[in-house]
């Protein structure tokens, strides 16, 4: 995604704030079917602004780590009118599967992007068109709406004609379900 620039900060040997990171992502997937870019992550443990580590140059995963978090943009395109199911299961299942989350995938009896994180995410639709599909509900988007996703079984369907940018932070979490 080479419109999207990361500037992160922290700290030089003498305790001034500085920029570490200036910069695209480092790490994505996906780019075909629109992209998932990684902008930082957290794993828990103590945040060392001193550090000079891209936290997001790792493999993209769709979870963060226990009591970490992850934070990302991520396309999505249009899915072609008159797309086979069985097309949209595999092109869904090879990419929940190269995202290490093949096992999130729970109930796709709804969409076949149905999946169901252990986390607490914030997202935000930036452009674009997209419909929130979840087990008895269907909520479309419009741009700069946001929600709070709380561990439910969901999919993300671009209705447009163009692809869909949204911002997603993920935050791991205790989710009773």
């Amino acid at each position: 995604m080479t419109d999207l620039r990361r500037i992160i900060t922290g700290h030089n040997a003498a305790g001034k704030s500085i920029v570490v990171i200036d910069g695209p992502p480092s790490r994505q997937a996906g780019s075909d079917a629109g992209g998932l870019f990684e902008i930082w992550n957290t794993d828990g443990k103590r945040i060392d602004s001193f550090d000079k580590v891209d936290r997001a140059d790792i493999d993209v995963v769709l979870s963060p780590p226990k009591g970490g978090s992850k934070f990302r943009w991520f396309r999505i395109a249009p899915t072609p009118p008159g797309t086979p199911r069985d097309v949209l299961e595999a092109a869904y299942a090879a990419a929940f599967e190269q995202m290490g989350a093949a096992h999130e995938r729970v109930d796709t009896t709804r969409h076949p992007g149905m999946h169901k994180t252990k986390t607490i995410d914030y997202i935000i639709l930036l452009e674009g068109d997209i419909t929130l599909y979840l087990d008895e509900a269907e909520v479309k988007l419009k741009p700069h709406d946001v929600v709070v996703q709380r561990g439910t079984n969901h999919a993300w369907v671009n209705t447009g004609t163009t692809p869909a940018l949204l911002i997603a932070v993920l935050q791991d979490a205790d989710v009773v379900v």
